[in-house]
């Protein structure tokens, strides 16, 4: 991250837990609440609203819990990190099965939630980082680094069956997996080797030997049969894709 405030959603159903909480943030810079949420549901509705870089949540909360919550979100491109906060220690280890950036006992100090902001910043640098392919010069992208639950994975290009858009982020598909890393699509298309990977879509770039033939359907606009049985549109100006790859 740059030198942009932390932004912070507050979850506890507590409400004099939740006003501490806002007075300890308060007393530090750096950072921007966004909001304050009571429960499970409302702090997934509001993450989405909101994008907030980082929860700090409460585990033993009604209906939807803690870990739920973080379970929920981990799913998400824009997930943000999660620092437990609970008046129990015996959650640990499920906090950090869900890859909980730290876990606070309450009541909790000025200083311990200071260390709690800068490991979670360290994080999403680590994350944004992580996720970034890069290319040396005149060469070609050859590996991408995603997070998953278990920690960072690598996925050698050559692997990649196809790659779709997902708003911000790109989705690595390979076999019946698939990872998020947030690039554009434009960058992979020129990092990407030409002779492994053609893009036939603004969403979807596929590798050339999962492609196994092209049809179109009844209204003329031509369509991918994936090696996996799938279809992939073919966009309008990428039609020519399938002109040079069917040698017409």
């Amino acid at each position: 991250m740059d030198d942009a405030p932390l932004k912070i959603l507050v979850v506890d159903d507590e409400p004099l837990a939740t006003e501490r909480l806002q007075l300890l943030l308060a007393r530090i810079g750096g950072v921007d609440l966004v909001g304050t949420a009571s429960d499970g549901e409302a702090a997934c509705r509001m993450a989405e609203a909101l994008s907030p870089d980082l929860l700090l949540l409460d585990i033993a909360m009604p209906g939807m819990d803690g870990i739920d919550v973080a379970r929920e979100l981990s799913r998400r491109a824009d997930r943000p990190a999660v620092v437990f906060v609970t008046a129990f220690d015996q959650f640990a280890v499920s906090a950090f099965e869900v890859e909980a950036v730290d876990y606070l006992v309450k009541p909790v100090e000025t200083v311990r939630l200071e260390r709690a902001l800068e490991r979670a910043r360290a994080h999403i640098e680590r994350r944004a980082n992580a996720t970034q392919p890069t290319a040396v010069a005149g060469k070609h992208l050859d590996e991408f680094w995603a997070s998953d639950l278990t920690g960072l994975v690598r996925i050698r290009s050559v692997d990649i069956d196809r790659i779709t858009a997902e708003r911000d982020y790109m989705r690595l598909h390979v076999g019946p997996r698939s990872w998020l890393i947030h690039h554009s699509m434009a960058a992979l298309e020129e990092g990407l080797d030409p002779g492994l990977f053609v893009r036939l879509h603004r969403s979807a770039i596929v590798r050339r030997d999962y492609i196994a033939g092209f049809h179109r359907n009844v209204s003329g606009r031509w369509i991918a049969r994936l090696a996996d049985g799938s279809e992939q549109p073919v966009g309008r100006l990428y039609a020519d894709s399938v002109r040079a790859i069917a040698g017409r």
